[in-house]
């Protein structure tokens, strides 16, 4: 079995793993960061999105041996010292999560839309989450937390 290094949320990790072992298996089952979440094994959904060196990826559709030296940030690795991400306090206060599943992946989604695009317009927003799959809302106030992640994001 191939031995897998990264950096995951600033911690230096390795294991060895079965070369088939996608990403967000790695994450969830190896290291335990159940935040990325499972939804359609298929790409669909997004609700497995992380970042992969700074990028948005879904984590379904990578092998883990793939981001072997990479630098990946989960959901888990967007707080600091119990201070939630300026997009994870906009979603909270915004109410832009339901049942909560698509979450991981939509505020992981809308960072890096937001570093992309630092004021990005409603349409940026509906077109930039295509990926992204909510089965319980109707996008408004998904679309409003991220309007508000990024202006707190700039400043």
């Amino acid at each position: 079995m191939p031995t897998v290094s990264m950096t995951v949320n600033g911690k230096a990790v390795s294991a060895d793993v079965e070369p088939r072992t996608l990403l967000v298996q790695y994450l969830r089952e190896n290291l335990r960061l159940t935040g990325t979440h499972v939804g359609c094994d298929t790409s669909q959904c997004g609700a497995c999105v992380v970042h992969v060196n700074g990028k948005s990826v879904k984590s379904c559709t990578v092998l883990a041996v793939q981001t072997e030296g990479a630098d990946v940030t989960t959901i888990e690795g967007l707080a600091t010292n119990s201070e939630l991400h300026p997009m994870q306090e906009a979603f909270r206060e915004n109410h832009g999560l339901q049942c909560g599943f698509c979450t991981p992946g939509m505020v992981m989604s809308a960072i890096d839309l937001v570093q992309n695009n630092t004021n990005p317009s409603e349409q940026d927003i509906r077109e930039w989450l295509e990926g992204n799959i909510c089965r319980c809302t109707g996008y408004h106030n998904i679309v409003k937390s991220i309007e508000a992640g990024a202006k707190a994001m700039q400043g």
